[in-house]
Formats: C-alpha cells, structure tokens, sequence
C-alpha cells in the first residue's frame, strides 16, 4: 500500500506524469538500450520497438497501477500483474534487471518533466515504481518455482520433429526436446517463448500458444507468418532444426470447473481454444462450450478442420464462424449464451474490444471475461 504523504503527492502529480508518459517512455527505452545495447539485441522485440507498441503499452501498465494505488488501494490488480508476470518469466526476466529498468526510468522522467520533479515527488513515484516491481518480482519467483526451475533458468533446446502448412501464412511445428527428455506439462491455453538468431546477430524473442492439448510426447505451435520471428521460422525451420523454447507459461488458462464456456477467437487467435478444446476432448468433459471463431475468409482460417472436428467430439457443444468476405465482423450479440458463461477472448485486439464490450453489454460479469495478447499489452493503455 502507497504511504499517505507519497498517495496525496501521487494523486497531485498523477495528470503531469500520466500526460508525459508518451515522452517518458520513448526516452527511457533510448536511454536503456544507449546503455544496455545487448537489451535491445537480444531480448526486447524489434518490431514494437518500432511502432511504438512497447513504450505505449510500459506506459499504460505504470498509469493503470498508479490510478489503483491511489484510487481503490483496496484492490490489487491481480489480473494486471499477473499477464505480465507471466510475460516477463516467459523471457527469463530476473530480479537485477528491475534496478537496470529503474535507473533509466527515472532519469527519463526527470529530464521530460525537470524542475517539477521535487525530492518529495520522486520519492513518491520511487514507492509505486518499487510496490509494482516488487510484486512483480514475487510474482516471478512464484512461477520460477512451480516450475521447478531457478529464476531465469527458462530455456531449453528443442528439436522440430514436424512441419504442416495449414494456410498460405500459417505453419505449425511439432517440438521435442533435443535431450530426448520429456517435454513439460502446462495447462490449456498457455504459451511458449521462442528465441532465434537472426542474420544480423540478433536474438530476438516471440511467443506462440501451445495448440494442442497438454499430456502429449511433443508440443505445438502454429505460427502466422507475420514479424521478424515469424518470417524466420517459415523461411528457416524445418525437421531436424534445433529452437531455443522457453518453459510454457500464460494466465489465459482453462479453469477446472464445470461453469459453461465461450471460447472465442479471430485469426491466428485460435491457437489456445484449440489448446483448450482438444484438453476437453481428452479428458471427455461434459461441459457446455460456445466457440466462435472469426476470419478474413475460409482459405485463411487456420486449423479449421480441427476446430470442427473437436467441437464435433464434446456432446454439448456448438460452433459458430464469420467470415469477412461473406459474414462481416464477429458479432456475440447474435450467439445465445449460456447463464454463468465464462468467457475466454484471444485475437487482434479491435476484436477482443469488441467482443468484451458486447459481453458486457449482455450482463457478463467483467471478471469473468479472460483474454490473451501477444506482444506488448496495450489493452489497459487503451480501453
């Protein structure tokens, strides 16, 4: 909890720092990668970097937790901290590293905002930048540990042991470990990070969901051809070629009751719900599960067969499609829904907008609406 000299300072300033988070940000990203030009390489993603998605999305997770620091101090923001949490530990993101990010955090802010930055107000912003780092923190110890591995310990050489073209941009993989060592488990709809060395010497870092269901001999992901990445595995992986994978991790994940479902997806989107579905089927639940799917056009929507086949195994469930060329957008306000639904959303983010604002419009409970964004979150600097 914020102290009261530091919250009343932190409400004051709250407008002036919010509004200078756009400058902030870009400049302590030029600040820690003139200092730390390895970061930049070898683990921040080039493409947002570039368009602007990280700094956007570092400044809208820093806003959001200081508005809750200071006007609900009652409630944490689990989810908030928790796919981020998650994100970091997915890249090896240790302790020492919050110091590095601090250092050049707040001398950014000191040369945006100069003489406005008194002692009182930096020791202010110092307490919310070490309350959420140190959540954080704890948070990723917590992971490191269930998964049995030491903290940044999560990389693993892996070996494709198969390759499926599923649309003209879409390619799944399946991964062994080179080590002939079983892979390890996870739980429906997590993630795994995959590192590459690109041509010029970079080490750039993606996640892609596990589309299968756990309990299997290899892992899967399916890959839309879209980023440095991306392009890279298409281009270059192929049986027998050796990947850096990190331990899977993700909060997106199936809960274990019987409440009924909506898993509802566009685009390469679909990756968990398949995860998930294929889960159910293995494991012959009974649950009630709405899943809609959403695509530019038939030859486009990747994984399309397994998506029918698997709703086609679950004794109570129903499969609804919209394809733009021929349906338009996705639209849940036409889809009849279960009382109690619990609601799973994966996709580019104007349809996860969309979607959550019909559920909500349709009396769904905010907390019972999950989501998975891959690359920076910018849900929270922009909802």
């Amino acid at each position: 909890m914020l102290s009261p000299q530091s919250t009343e300072t932190v409400r004051a300033t709250l407008p002036a720092v919010g509004g200078a988070l756009g400058e902030i940000t870009p400049l302590f990203y030029a600040k820690l990668f003139a200092a730390h030009p390895e970061l930049e390489r070898d683990l921040f993603n080039r493409g947002n970097q570039a368009v602007g998605e990280q700094p956007r999305a570092l400044a809208g997770s820093i806003a959001a937790y200081a508005t809750m620091l200071v006007e609900h101090p009652e409630v944490r923001p689990g989810a908030m901290l928790a796919r981020i949490a998650h994100k970091h530990a997915s890249l090896g993101i240790t302790e020492a590293q919050y110091q590095v990010v601090h250092t050049h955090l707040f001398a950014a802010i000191a040369e945006v905002l100069g003489a406005a930055v008194t002692p009182e107000v930096a020791a202010a912003w110092d307490e919310v930048y070490w309350l959420m780092a140190n959540e954080l923190i704890a948070l990723e110890a917590k992971l490191y540990q269930e998964a049995g591995l030491e903290p940044g310990d999560v990389w693993q050489s892996m070996t494709v042991t198969g390759r499926v073209r599923e649309t003209t941009d879409t390619v799944s993989f399946t991964l062994r470990r080179t080590d002939g060592q079983p892979v390890a488990a996870f739980r429906p709809g997590q993630y795994v990070s995959v590192a590459v060395h690109l041509p010029d010497g970079a080490r750039q870092i993606r996640q892609y969901s596990l589309s299968t269901a756990p309990g299997r001999d290899e892992w899967r992901i399916s890959v839309k051809r879209d980023g440095e990445v991306s392009t890279f595995l298409h281009t270059t992986a192929h049986e027998g070629t050796r990947l850096q994978v990190s331990h899977p991790f993700g909060d997106l994940v199936l809960d274990e009751s019987e409440a009924p479902l909506l898993l509802a997806s566009a685009g390469i989107g679909c990756t968990p719900m398949i995860g998930m579905l294929d889960h159910l089927v293995r494991t012959d639940s009974k649950r009630r599960v709405v899943a809609v799917h959403g695509d530019r056009s038939a030859a486009d929507h990747a994984l399309a067969a397994e998506l029918t086949t698997l709703t086609g195994e679950l004794p109570d469930a129903v499969l609804h499609r919209w394809y733009e060329d021929i349906d338009g957008l996705v639209d849940l306000t036409a889809v009849e829904l279960p009382e109690d639904v619990r609601a799973y959303l994966c996709g580019p983010l104007p349809f996860m907008r969309a979607a959550r604002a019909q559920l909500l419009d349709r009396g769904v409970p905010a907390t019972a609406i999950h989501y998975e964004v891959f690359g920076p979150d910018l849900w929270l600097a922009s909802r």
